[in-house]
């Protein structure tokens, strides 16, 4: 079975990488690293190296097995980008991804400038959504980075935002997800930031999700915004067909 996922804008999560090391403001208090930490002390075999980079390559096939369709977050618990990766390893997950065309993959790097300079080495099926992390206005230039990749869904991660950014260039921008910081010491939100980015989104008809508030208490925090859920997905998306 997939290992679902309580992550709002998946339905399941794959790791054949684990572990990783910290690149931008975002990666501050990040959760893969605190869950790491606890599946090691858990016993679980995959995480026997807590938060360092490990390839799990008896973790590649998993989804082949899986014959129901859904969407499958990508590393989840790593970045598929990380310098430490090598291009032969990435090449055989976006074969994996390629034949289990029933699925839809997400993956999500803040290694912009990798992914771009590796883009033209890899097969880009259609069911391979690509996005960037942006959270200040400093990383921004992840986004043209992603937008020279041949992705066919191209997908921008703003969370944990921690500043506004303003007059995004969403040309060739296909989906927007939307969240604030949460789990201990989360940084706060500012919700005109949200707003803005939800009417930018509007202006230039890119879909918008609001993922979370956050805080240190996110399910109490919730996702309203102005009275409303916001669970907008990409329109450019092939249907799922049926594991053969």
């Amino acid at each position: 079975m997939a290992q679902g996922s309580g992550i709002e804008w998946t339905e399941s999560t794959w790791n054949p990488v684990t572990g990783c090391t910290k690149v931008s403001p975002g990666c501050k208090h990040c959760y893969a690293q605190r869950m790491a930490e606890r599946l090691r002390a858990m016993g679980q075999a995959n995480y026997a190296n807590g938060f360092e980079l490990t390839l799990q390559p008896h973790m590649l096939e998993l989804p082949l097995r899986w014959n129901k369709p859904q969407t499958v977050f990508v590393n989840s618990m790593s970045d598929l980008f990380h310098d430490g990766v090598p291009i032969e390893y990435i090449r055989r997950v976006f074969d994996v991804m390629r034949r289990a065309h029933w699925h839809r993959f997400q993956v999500l790097t803040k290694r912009a400038e990798r992914l771009a300079r590796l883009a033209p080495e890899l097969e880009w099926a259609e069911n391979i959504w690509m996005g960037v992390s942006v959270e200040t206005d400093r990383y921004r230039h992840r986004i043209d980075a992603l937008r020279s990749t041949p992705a066919w869904v191209k997908f921008l991660s703003l969370e944990p935002l921690l500043g506004p950014l303003h007059d995004l260039e969403l040309a060739r921008i296909d989906w927007v997800i939307v969240g604030g910081e949460s789990g201990p010491k989360a940084r706060p939100m500012d919700p005109a930031w949200v707003t803005d980015l939800r009417d930018q989104c509007r202006r230039a008809r890119v879909p918008f999700f609001f993922k979370q508030w956050g805080g240190t208490n996110k399910k109490k925090a919730g996702r309203l915004l102005q009275g409303r859920i916001w669970n907008q997905m990409p329109r450019r998306v092939r249907p799922a067909s049926v594991a053969s």
